[in-house]
């Protein structure tokens, strides 16, 4: 199929697509990664999907518009999910835990065959750089929808592919990728590298595993740590070392190749906001580079591409040392990445139809000259999080879950929907918000709009994160560095410190305080008129409200917790008067001025109010957990959670309380140090009544594979050891005491 017809159908308006199916219906082909010179006469009808979540929906889109069939799996905690309703057939591979799943070479291999799928396209993660399992897949006559078993083999091993990049003369940073893995050993080549070394797995990526090691009296730990996370990962627990640049940024090139000895580049993304050594926000083209360093990035990384005989999407990352302007590479992702869209959105091509595509045997559609630049884009990674918690996964349903509205220029890739949950057993991201604009000063406009609007409650997000992110003075002229969150975290997160800051977030809490009030005076209003079906209403809800001798009043009392005092919930109380009017009268104490709002519900928790001679947009959502009923509240670029005591004994034993000591709590013996996060205990480093020093490590957590060091707030003795290896445990849950 030449170039042009390519080009052409993929142009041709949708009701056009039935004749692009009937052109690739047909018996499966061979599957086998041979380079030819024609396209396989017979194309891929039916692939099955070996990932979940986002990406699965994202990969069943562009299947579907082309008139593939499509197969999703699922393990048990995933059978009512999006990627399983968006798919044809849908096979059970497992319980949650991903190694008994999604992990499962041979139950996916299983459901392929049940189902006739054709072809398996891996996504990212799991299996998608598993080389052991793409060779699988060719020897059981299955396309995988990915580069050769060979490409993966070569550049999954960090080690092998640095020393088959510098024997292609692309630059390296210095470091040890030797297959001697002995921790002495490895302590002596830290040595002669020099601190600040990065310790980082072998195989597989998402900054799982990593470690920054300052000192050689941190590596062992470190080293050990992430070896075992490696191996949880990734199921290989082999590390490299490399020398650490202190002020990096991390610019990766989108590369393709197809079967005909074609490899393009798509562009750079910069990906160098990060958290736990993971994207939260990238963006394409890279801002601040010159075209000759473009030109000469991308040359680099089809150079890298073609030294392993690549084929299909990869990506190819370098670090880059802000101080000399020079380019590294790191690694290469031999799959689709997560932040894919916004490559998409600047070519305007879709990569996982190129991907089909490349594994049918045809040639790329596009030459290098012909790759368009279409403006910029930016993707926000969306996490069920605590950010104060040093951005530590969490876990919950989505009780209310409103993204904003898809259009030509905003995406929102997502796998879940709202009464979802977010399960411990895999990553907590809960969408990607993808925008574009004509430039990047338009595109940002876009994003900061985007994340105001994107409504997500029940569980602790990062959206505020985000919005600060975005706005920040630094970002928005483009001066970024892997370091941006740390060199700028004064900006960006809450400062007990400074009491002015802390007033202006407490006068804006009140004043959302004052909007919920009004907000939940005007539904019960409501409420009470349609229950009394024409009958007399009660005498608040009146029109015009009465009571002898009295304004018609009412007290409603919300919970809020300050970030910047870091001292639990303050207590806010509101008087709230109905006037005959129909606005509501909103007083805190006696002393306050009192605020006039009016409210006209637009729907089942949208408002139209005014209050102060403003009129706005206003949503409300309320659920009900652990004996509170949370209420939270959206307007303009204001977010803000209240909660209100229904009568239930609140247990602190339960998710989305702060990790503290139970000197701050009543639900525990002082000193008793509780679990940060719900998830599994993978080591127990001390034993009952053993002596520790502050700061001593005691425990090590795991969840959604991201390891977390639980260590001992004081000196003392630890006492009540509550939980052993393997064992799972609760946000909140009580783990240990230290007595003093």
């Amino acid at each position: 199929m030449s170039m042009t017809v390519w080009a052409l159908r993929r142009n041709v308006h949708r009701k056009s697509y039935s004749l692009l199916v009937r052109y690739i219906s047909g018996p499966a082909s061979s599957g086998r990664s041979t380079i030819s010179n024609k396209p396989n006469e017979r194309c891929i009808e039916k692939v099955l999907v070996a990932n979940r979540g986002e990406i699965a929906c994202r990969i069943m889109r562009t299947a579907k518009r082309l008139g593939i069939q499509t197969v999703a799996v699922y393990s048990d905690a995933d059978r009512d999910s999006l990627h399983v309703k968006s798919a044809d057939e849908a096979v059970r591979i497992g319980p949650p835990p991903a190694r008994l799943s999604y992990l499962s070479g041979a139950a996916i291999m299983e459901a392929a065959a049940r189902t006739g799928a054709q072809a398996i396209h891996p996504g990212y993660g799991f299996l998608s750089e598993s080389s052991d399992f793409a060779q699988l897949c060719e020897d059981s006559g299955l396309t995988f929808i990915g580069p050769p078993a060979s490409a993966i083999r070569d550049m999954g091993d960090k080690s092998a592919s640095k020393r088959i990049m510098g024997a292609a003369g692309v630059p390296l940073v210095p470091g040890y990728h030797g297959r001697e893995q002995d921790i002495d050993h490895m302590k002596s080549e830290a040595e002669k590298i020099g601190y600040p070394l990065i310790i980082k797995p072998t195989h597989g990526g998402g900054g799982k595993g990593m470690r920054i090691v300052q000192s050689e009296k941190d590596f062992a730990d470190s080293f050990l740590g992430a070896q075992r996370e490696a191996a949880a990962s990734f199921g290989v627990n082999t590390i490299l070392l490399e020398k650490y640049i202190t002020r990096p940024r991390h610019i990766e090139v989108q590369v393709f190749g197809d079967k005909h000895g074609n490899v393009i580049h798509l562009y750079e993304r910069d990906c160098s906001v990060q958290r736990r050594h993971q994207k939260i926000i990238e963006e394409a083209p890279a801002p601040n580079i010159s075209e000759k360093f473009r030109a000469n990035l991308g040359q680099a990384a089809v150079s890298a591409a073609r030294a392993v005989g690549y084929y299909n999407a990869g990506t190819v990352e370098f670090i880059v040392d802000t101080e000399s302007d020079q380019f590294y590479f790191m690694e290469m992702n031999t799959r689709l990445q997560v932040e894919h869209p916004v490559t998409e959105m600047i070519v305007g091509q879709d990569l996982v139809e190129w991907q089909i595509r490349v594994a049918n045997g045809e040639p790329l559609p596009l030459s290098q000259a012909e790759v368009p630049l279409l403006g910029h884009a930016f993707e926000a990674r969306i996490y069920a999080e605590n950010v104060p918690k040093g951005f530590l996964p969490a876990t919950g349903v989505l009780n209310h879950y409103r993204p904003v509205a898809v259009s030509s220029s905003v995406r929102v890739e997502t796998g879940v929907e709202q009464g979802d949950t977010v399960s411990m057993h895999y990553d907590p991201m809960i969408a990607k918000l993808v925008v574009c604009g004509g430039n990047r000063g338009e595109a940002l406009v876009k994003l900061k709009d985007c994340l105001s609007n994107f409504q997500v409650a029940g569980v602790p997000t990062n959206i505020n994160f985000l919005q600060k992110l975005a706005s920040h003075k630094e970002f928005a002229v483009g001066n970024v560095e892997t370091h941006f969150i740390e060199h700028h975290k004064s900006d960006l997160f809450a400062d007990e410190s400074n009491p002015a800051a802390a007033e202006v977030t407490y006068k804006a809490a009140k004043h959302s305080a004052a909007l919920v009030a009004a907000c939940v005076s005007a539904i019960e209003h409501s409420a009470s008129n349609e229950s009394n079906h024409g009958n007399l209403p009660s005498i608040w809800y009146s029109h015009p409200p009465f009571r002898v001798h009295h304004e018609a009043k009412q007290t409603i009392e919300l919970e809020w917790d300050n970030e910047c005092e870091g001292t639990g919930s303050n207590l806010i109380s509101l008087g709230v008067v109905y006037q005959p009017d129909g606005s509501y009268l909103i007083q805190e104490g006696n002393d306050s001025p009192s605020l006039e709002v009016r409210v006209t519900r637009a729907g089942n928790c949208e408002f139209r109010v005014e209050a102060a001679g403003l009129s706005m947009n206003v949503t409300i959502a309320a659920y009900l957990k652990d004996g509170y009923k949370h209420i939270h509240i959206w307007h303009g670029s204001e977010h803000h959670q209240f909660k209100q005591k229904v009568g239930i004994q609140f247990s602190e034993d339960e998710e989305g309380v702060q990790h503290r000591t139970s000197s701050e709590t009543s639900s525990h013996p002082p000193g008793t140090v509780v679990a940060p996060m719900a998830g599994l205990v993978v080591k127990v480093l001390v034993e009952n009544e053993a002596k520790v020093d502050q700061g001593q490590p005691v425990l090590v957590m795991e969840a959604m594979k991201m390891e977390h060091v639980v260590k001992a707030p004081s000196a003392g003795s630890i006492q009540d050891l509550k939980v052993k290896a393997g064992q799972q445990v609760s946000d909140g849950s009580a783990l240990f005491r230290i007595k003093g």
